[in-house]
């Protein structure tokens, strides 16, 4: 009975010792996922273009079009390579 008792005060102890590793958190918990948000806030050229309603001035409708349909073309018959690579053996 003795040793039940002290075995479960180690344990109980162990248990209080991994619980107070957690309670302290070090600053690189503090700091998580700021070098993302700095690298994101860096690429944005405009933060508040979020907020500009007017259409985007650019390409006209036939002109988007052909680009589309470029587009779509060029999955649906990929372009034939050559393969030029060849090994000079013999003459």
């Amino acid at each position: 009975m003795h040793t039940t008792l002290l075995s479960r005060a180690v344990l109980l102890a162990l248990a209080l010792a991994c619980l107070g590793g957690c309670a302290q958190s070090p600053r690189v918990d503090q700091q998580f996922g700021s070098s993302v948000r700095l690298a994101l806030a860096q690429q944005t050229l405009n933060p508040q273009a979020r907020n500009n309603r007017s259409p985007v001035n650019g390409l006209d409708a036939q002109a988007a079009k052909s680009v589309y349909d470029n587009y779509q073309r060029s999955y649906a018959t990929p372009e034939q390579q050559q393969n030029n690579f060849t090994i000079g053996v013999g003459k």
